[in-house]
């Protein structure tokens, strides 16, 4: 196992620090520069592009986010990097740039947004663009083939389960993710506490939540967990 211990010392911007994409928008390089200068840890969002490069994007298509009914896939990295997102002046940005743009100055969790049967090479791709990388970096997803993939590389970075659920199946489900060797977990805060987080820590494995937005959530989040990816306030003023 990879020590994650560093991914409990900062609040974790989720998509970066942006406003709910009022002015800056979700996983763009606009709300990546404003969690560095904030001093947050950054997670966002990997997919595989056509042309085999990691990108920065959460939907499976680009509808939401820049109005067009394209699924991310279909499309290389230097195609999705001449595309508005939201109408502003950010492009959908590559893993690389998110790297040259970090310098390591804050930590990077980094979540790949699987898609079953058709991931191949997609955790040697992001394996491949962090390498040399000097800065802190976690990955994580929801797909156990990717954990599985990471840790069969041997990624030299904690890698993580993403998950949520409150039912007995839900949990056998992610202890068998666990036994990959799985180094930290990011866990929806409303269904806490329960008894998999709960023999989880009490094993010393950190966690943090997932999606953070207000004192009510950040309360159940220090409750039952050890750090949280918060989106819509600024937690330095939080009381």
């Amino acid at each position: 196992m990879t020590n994650a211990a560093w991914i409990k010392e900062l609040p974790v911007a989720h998509r970066g620090y942006h406003d709910l994409n009022n002015a800056i928008w979700e996983n763009t390089l606009s709300a990546f520069s404003r969690a560095v200068e904030a001093g947050f840890a950054i997670e966002c969002d990997l997919h595989y592009a056509s042309d085999g490069v990691p990108v920065i994007f959460h939907d499976e298509d680009l509808e939401r986010l820049c109005n067009l009914k394209v699924d991310v896939r279909e499309r290389t990295s230097q195609e999705l990097g001449l595309i508005s997102v939201g109408g502003t002046k950010d492009k959908v940005p590559t893993l690389k740039q998110l790297l040259k743009l970090v310098q390591g100055k804050v930590p990077l969790v980094l979540e790949l947004k699987g898609r079953e049967a058709d991931d191949e090479g997609f955790a040697e791709a992001v394996l491949e663009v962090l390498e040399g990388y000097e800065g802190k970096v976690a990955l994580m997803s929801f797909d156990h083939w990717l954990l599985k993939d990471l840790k069969d590389l041997n990624a030299p970075y904690p890698v993580g389960l993403t998950a949520n659920g409150n039912t007995a199946e839900e949990y056998a489900t992610h202890e068998k993710a666990m036994e990959l060797g799985l180094d930290f977990i990011s866990y929806y805060y409303a269904e806490l506490p329960n008894p998999f987080i709960t023999g989880q820590r009490d094993k010393g494995i950190p966690v943090i939540t997932w999606t953070v937005r207000d004192e009510q959530a950040r309360k159940q989040t220090f409750e039952n967990a050890d750090q949280m990816t918060f989106e819509g306030f600024d937690p330095r003023a939080a009381v």
